[in-house]
């Protein structure tokens, strides 16, 4: 079977966050209304109607292809997979925080080759493929590059929520944001995308699931970053995670050397 060019996957995965974007929009401060999951983390009928949506769009235009969705789990078994989140911060979106994202990632081979964070609520777009990432914003595109902090005492640090952590990694968390010249919670996705474009250095963070990580890998790493687990390997689908983003190879490593002292 030929496979689809990234010019394809591309053009459809513009379309899966237009979509993305459309009803994340018509639904922002409007619900507040959630259901509790197996695992405790709120729902909403937006999260449920984005990825929906989105796979009623993948089902049409590559109906041989997998998906894995945050709310409907993995369809299909396929080398082409689509890993979606509808709405990556829904703790945010359903208390009217606008920082709040939805994620859409294709692999190949189990290989992250395309992704895209989408920013409903502020038009803010980066999307990755073909070994560069992009910010989009009211209809202006440019290309994303990553800060050059090389220390980590200069370095601007993020991570969503102290309580994604367990009690060690928090205190494994704490002893090297303390290090930093500016630590700072809170953004979900966002805070991928600032780092892509330069506007932080590091971002730390454990409790991920695959459709949370895997559509930020080639945002991150076509910016010119370095986006691993906390052990230096390459994310996929089986990864732990523990998730370790940062702007330069130094950085990066003297980040892990603290968070496995």
């Amino acid at each position: 079977m030929t496979q689809p060019d990234i010019t394809s996957i591309a053009s459809c995965a513009m379309d899966l966050a237009d979509t993305a974007r459309r009803l994340a929009r018509s639904h922002f401060r409007q619900v507040t209304a959630y259901d509790r999951k197996a695992d405790d983390s709120p729902v909403t009928v937006a999260d449920r109607a984005i990825e929906a949506a989105l796979r009623d769009i993948l089902r049409q235009r590559f109906p041989e292809h997998a998906i894995l969705g945050e709310e409907e789990g993995l369809s299909g078994d396929s080398r082409n997979l689509w890993a979606l989140d509808p709405i990556d911060g829904t703790k945010s979106f359903m208390t009217g925080f606008p920082l709040f994202g939805s994620l859409i990632a294709f692999t190949r081979d189990r290989l992250p080759t395309l992704g895209v964070i989408e920013i409903p609520a502020t038009g803010e777009r980066w999307s990755a493929y073909s070994g560069r990432t992009f910010f989009t914003q009211d209809g202006q595109e440019q290309q994303a590059a990553v800060s050059l902090c090389q220390t980590l005492e200069t370095a601007r640090v993020y991570t969503t929520s102290p309580d994604c952590f367990s009690a060690e990694d928090l205190t494994r968390y704490n002893t090297l944001s303390r290090k930093a010249a500016v630590r700072r919670y809170g953004g979900d996705c966002y805070i991928y995308g600032l780092l892509a474009s330069g506007f932080c250095d590091l971002v730390v963070e454990a409790s991920l699931q695959p459709y949370d990580y895997l559509a930020l890998v080639p945002v991150i790493q076509n910016a010119g970053g370095i986006i691993t687990d906390w052990q230096g390997q390459a994310l996929g689908l089986h990864s732990t995670g523990k998730v370790v983003a940062a702007a330069t190879p130094a950085l990066h490593e003297r980040a892990l050397a603290i968070l496995n002292a």
